[in-house]
């Protein structure tokens, strides 16, 4: 139902429902404009694009706020990177109705925060952590479209990682605490993430069989996905030398600190920090992560194609391992000479055999 009707005080009133019966309206000086408003409510009614003006007038700070409450049934430390996003989000847009955000703002915010020096895996991020937020307000009919897509999107930066040499891999194993030289273990030869190595328990590794299976990361909560808790196989030699850590350091979990407490990974880290700086060539940014990294061309040097290295680090797609270790696979230039050369051959044989 709509109509347009003039008022006493000469302006116009256009009206109009929605399907659930409430009503609008809104008042206009001229009765064209009064028409057009209300042709391009109905229009929006009838294309399902209608966002109620009361509901349209919902800010990012107050929509990110019922968000965040619904985000809340996640585990602690998603929701705690949520709050750091959505901080940033709401100094940016906070006041703003969400209608009211262009993709030009957008585009203009990921452009300052690169300019304010910020990395460009870590923009690409808040860039998602916005279009998750927006793309929930079109689903709960607060916006008519999103304003992020692919063409506001920022790029997530392709930087290599730096792969530490096998020696290296050893001078900070031996510059370790000798009760954390297992961490080095497990991540240059298992491939276990930082929270992983510090949350595996003892009874996680079978011993006998040569197999680790991740189940939780610190302290003890369930690994994420089924991928990451893909079981990974390993020597009878690393076996052997866990087995004998765990002889020496006896606890339910693996890693400890020097009480026998389960180890926490910030105290990982900052172990991995003071004995990189020991090891000749290790960057000042080399993390206890990038022994995966390594873990990585060590496969990829040993002949494993990208299924078994995709397996090795459980990553979800093959193209994450290609997207990260793609340039460590052996150069095919000479094979593809070969190839092309073999036919020109053939080619050059089959004219001499026929003259």
């Amino acid at each position: 139902m709509a109509s347009i009707s003039k008022r006493p005080d000469g302006r116009w009133r256009a009206r109009y429902r929605e399907d659930n019966g409430r009503e609008h309206a809104k008042h206009h000086a001229r009765k064209v404009d009064a028409q057009r408003w209300l042709d391009e409510q109905t229009a929006s009614l009838v294309t399902g694009m209608h966002v109620s003006p009361r509901t349209a007038r919902t800010t990012v700070g107050e929509w990110c706020g019922t968000w965040l409450d619904g985000y809340g049934s996640r585990r602690a430390s998603t929701v705690r990177q949520a709050e750091v996003h959505l901080a940033r989000i709401v100094a940016a847009f906070g006041p703003m109705p969400l209608s009211a955000v262009r993709p030009s703002n957008v585009k203009a915010w990921t452009a300052q925060l690169r300019a304010e020096g910020l990395a460009d895996s870590y923009v690409y991020a808040l860039h998602a952590r916005l279009a998750q937020v927006m793309g929930d307000a079109v689903h709960d009919g607060i916006i008519a479209r999103s304003p992020c897509s692919r063409r506001t999107s920022p790029g997530a930066g392709s930087q290599r990682a730096y792969v530490a040499t096998t020696g290296q891999v050893w001078a900070l194993h031996d510059a370790m605490p000798e009760h954390l030289r297992a961490a080095i273990l497990l991540g240059a030869f298992t491939g276990l993430r930082l929270a992983e190595a510090c949350g595996l328990r003892v009874a996680d590794v079978d011993f006998m069989r040569g197999v680790v299976h991740p189940v939780v990361q610190y302290p003890a909560e369930p690994l994420k996905s089924e991928t990451s808790r893909t079981s990974v196989p390993i020597p009878a030699e690393l076996a052997a030398m866990l087995s004998a850590h765990v002889a020496r350091w006896r606890a339910e979990t693996l890693l400890t600190d020097v009480y026998g407490h389960q180890l926490a990974p910030w105290t990982l880290e900052r172990a991995v920090r003071a004995a990189r700086g020991t090891v000749d060539g290790l960057p000042a940014g080399f993390r206890f992560h990038d022994l995966r990294h390594y873990l990585a061309s060590l496969l990829i040097a040993s002949g494993a194609d990208v299924k078994v290295v995709q397996a090795r680090l459980r990553h979800a797609s093959a193209k994450t391992t290609l997207d990260t270790y793609g340039h460590l696979w052996p150069d095919s230039d000479d094979s593809t000479r070969a190839a092309i050369g073999a036919v020109l051959a053939d080619r050059a044989n089959d004219r001499k055999t026929a003259q």
